[in-house]
């Protein structure tokens, strides 16, 4: 269990311990209340108070609170690419729901992981920092507490995300490089289908062209904002869709089975290491399939 620990030095000392707290440990406000209020701040080993006084040498020590999520658990395959104590990276299967909606309150990733934790007895609240498409296959994060999904939120805030993703698209892409800056809204409330709008949220995606396939082409993406189906309305814009998509161009089930799109590279900076780690998932089965199968026809 992540634990935050500060040694007292001579220039703190006097200090109230939550005065420690608020200096060295950047915690929410909403973070803190729920520290105090289960009593999870240490001094020298012992429970304190916010209030008393610290003394040269001290040694504030801080728990995150026990957390749990209560999903159904369903024996569902997880390729998990990373784990530690706070956080876990997925690369999420094609097909499979991120999380419990409505329209879908089984057989999804927070399912699977609950059965994950029931298997393994690692406990902790299910936090999906990013979100995939049920049919997007590729990397997936989540936090394991609150401070970690608070600091990554920070992140996202200050642009230090870096999300890669590889599709096969409809056309040939003229320019072998290019940025999408146009903004992205839901025009009918009714409709999930979303579109190029002028009251739209910002929305930037940057592009660049891998291969030259057969009336299609392979390209990598960037992304500067994350907005839902961004890559797929942004391709649907300039007239080069994302090969399979039935919501924004056309299914091609001889090809591919869904949009071939693979959420392929993430990078961030570890909310407790401090040191940015980079995570890459290799192309799905069934994208290389439509590469090979229009490879051969060329």
């Amino acid at each position: 269990m992540t634990q935050f620990v500060h040694k007292v030095t001579s220039e703190d000392a006097g200090m109230e311990v939550r005065e420690i707290t608020r200096k060295y440990f950047d915690f929410s406000a909403r973070l803190r209340n729920r520290i105090k209020r289960q009593k999870l701040t240490m001094r020298n080993g012992e429970t304190t108070e916010g209030w008393h006084r610290v003394c040269e040498g001290d040694v504030i020590s801080i728990t995150l609170p026990d957390e749990h999520s209560y999903f159904p658990p369903e024996d569902i395959p997880l390729d998990i690419v990373f784990e530690d104590d706070d956080l876990m990276v997925i690369n999420k299967q094609p097909g499979l729901v991120v999380h419990p909606t409505n329209g879908c309150k089984s057989g999804t990733c927070a399912n699977a992981l609950a059965h994950y934790m029931e298997k393994t007895g690692h406990i902790f609240k299910i936090r999906f920092v990013n979100r995939l498409d049920r049919d997007t296959s590729g990397l997936l994060l989540v936090s394991k507490n609150a401070y970690c999904q608070n600091h990554i939120t920070n992140q996202m805030k200050q642009d230090l995300i870096h999300k890669k993703y590889t599709a096969i698209v409809k056309g040939i892409v003229s320019s072998e490089r290019g940025t999408i800056d146009l903004p992205i809204g839901r025009p009918d409330r009714e409709d999930i289908r979303r579109g190029v709008h002028q009251d739209g949220a910002p929305s930037v995606t940057h592009y660049e062209v891998l291969n030259y396939l057969n009336g299609h082409t392979l390209i990598e993406l960037r992304l500067e904002t994350g907005r839902t189906h961004q890559i797929r309305v942004h391709m649907s814009h300039i007239g080069h869709p994302v090969l399979g998509d039935s919501l924004y161009g056309e299914e091609e089930p001889d090809l591919i089975g869904r949009q071939a799109l693979h959420a392929s590279g993430l990078s961030f900076i570890h909310p407790i290491t401090k040191e940015r780690v980079d995570f890459e998932a290799p192309l799905p089965e069934d994208m290389r399939r439509a590469i090979s199968l229009l490879s051969d026809n060329i």
